[in-house]
């Protein structure tokens, strides 16, 4: 097995900077069968926000493709300084999709970031770190590919409202089919059909009463080149919904969560409605994860299946053993919110507790039962659809090459329900970060095995620690109604 932290020094990136020809003349096909007025280029900034910029058809022409469009990266958190701040968006032509909301036909296509100045990929460009551990695994010798497949938990409301002042602040959702308007005098008459607390789970309408909108999203979704498996409604009242698609490669995942939360948010603001993937929007109830299933393939081989626990090899074991030893510092990708932390909390269906189980949903890495070896895979189940998908999947990834490469073991696995168990036993088991802050120091401290083949780079952890730690002082600086109410009086 190649030794990966020899992925030379020297060697310059072997992402492709422009498009072919073939593949411009696939855009322009596609263009003319579309009718196509408007080209829309997009890409994500460190936090995994998506952002665009629109141009008419007629400008997208060969040179754009090939050259790249220049924006100002300043204006992008986290990204260039003001006195270098150009940077180039180069279109990635297998990536076009018709947008199905637009009213002028418009065509959306995802960019790679470029510097103007090295003709390379853009050191901090979250799309390029997946563009480079897709190659970093190959140069291990471990497998050929990495499969993710995502399980995505949002909720649906009608009504959101926030404000925040120096003299108090609040928060407000509403859905018509929460619990806690059983008693609400409606003007048309209250059907009173609704999931209680906890009670949401798989319930027929009218209790339901997303399917028919849930159906439409998986529609789109497959008008946009997703392959949705399964839509339901989740644990939680209030209208808490889940929608899982096929796997796909790392790279392409990451792209297709893009793809799904602008969607998803589109389709539910289409009917009137408003959907979040905060972590933990209601108190006392379930939170929303977004559960990656992840496996390892070689000639078309899977890795992970073998004849260890639950069916697995000894190679998936030590991944999962990496996956545990950078735990905490992969919190700061997987839960990069210091709203993440108040879902990973006992009691509410989401781990605290970093081991691994067969079928078991209180361990944070599941092992699911399937019929075919060819299904075989890990679920790790504590991540929110929050994160960057692109770093969050690399760093996974990353933590398990480690674990491959150092033959980590994860010990024996734990088959208890977890929040059953007594403090003393669980102290001994590895956790969870419990905040953001938490997460970022062991980021700051447990970085290395990121670095490696140059897939992440000390730039861009800074970066990203930083606009982070932007948001922990944010909430620590502002006043909490819950410090009233305890402190107050006292």
């Amino acid at each position: 097995m190649a030794n990966p932290v020899d992925v030379i020094e020297s060697q310059k990136t072997t992402h492709r900077t422009t498009s072919t020809k073939s593949e411009i003349e696939a855009v322009k096909t596609l263009m003319n069968e579309q009718k196509i007025e408007f080209v829309d280029f997009r890409f994500c900034d460190l936090r995994g926000k998506e952002h665009h910029v629109t141009v008419p058809r007629s400008k997208a022409d060969d040179a754009l493709f090939q050259q790249g469009k220049v924006f100002d990266g300043s204006s992008i958190a986290g990204w260039a300084d003001i006195n270098k701040s150009d940077l180039v968006l180069m279109p990635d032509p297998e990536t076009a999709v018709v947008d199905p909301f637009c009213d002028a036909p418009t065509l959306n296509i995802r960019c790679d970031i470029m510097d103007p100045v090295t003709k390379q990929p853009y050191t901090r460009d979250p799309r390029g770190v997946a563009r480079r551990v897709e190659e970093y695994l190959k140069t291990t010798a471990i497998a050929d590919v990495c499969y993710f497949g995502q399980e995505v938990e949002f909720f649906i409301f009608d009504d959101v409202r926030w404000n925040i002042g120096m003299n108090g602040c609040f928060y407000e959702v509403d859905s018509h089919e929460a619990d806690w308007n059983t008693g609400k005098r409606i003007e048309e008459g209250n059907m009173g059909h609704r999931p209680r607390i906890k009670g949401g789970y798989f319930p027929v309408p009218p209790v339901d009463s997303s399917h028919d909108l849930r159906s439409a999203m998986c529609q789109i979704l497959m008008q946009m080149g997703l392959n949705p498996e399964v839509h339901h409604h989740e644990v939680a009242t209030c209208n808490q919904n889940e929608i899982t698609t096929r796997y796909n490669t790392l790279r392409l995942k990451a792209d297709e969560m893009l793809v799904f939360k602008y969607a998803i948010q589109n389709a539910a603001h289409s009917f009137g409605k408003s959907v979040t993937f905060m972590p933990k929007p209601l108190v006392g109830d379930n939170g929303s994860g977004l559960h990656c299933h992840q496996s390892l393939a070689k000639g078309g081989k899977n890795l992970f299946a073998g004849n260890a626990y639950a069916g697995m090899s000894e190679m998936a074991l030590y991944y999962i053993g990496g996956l545990i030893k950078h735990c905490r510092a992969l919190n700061a990708f997987t839960n990069p919110t210091t709203n993440s932390y108040k879902r990973l909390v006992p009691g509410f269906e989401a781990p605290v507790t970093m081991v691994y189980s067969e079928s078991n949903r209180s361990a944070a890495i599941r092992i699911p039962h399937v019929f075919t070896d060819k299904e075989k895979r890990i679920e790790a189940r504590y991540p929110d659809a929050l994160c960057n998908p692109y770093l969050a999947f690399s760093a996974m990834l990353m933590a398990g090459i480690d674990g491959i490469l150092n033959k980590i073991h994860p010990g024996d696995a734990v088959d208890e329900n977890l929040y059953d168990l007594p403090q003393k036993q669980i102290s001994k088991l590895p956790s969870l970060c419990s905040t953001l802050d938490e997460a970022l120091n062991h980021l700051e401290e447990d970085h290395q095995f990121l670095l490696a083949g140059k897939v992440f780079n000390e730039d861009l952890i800074k970066s990203y620690i930083q606009i982070k730690r932007e948001e922990v002082e944010r909430l620590n600086m502002t006043t909490h109604p819950v410090e009233f109410d305890m402190y107050y009086s006292a």
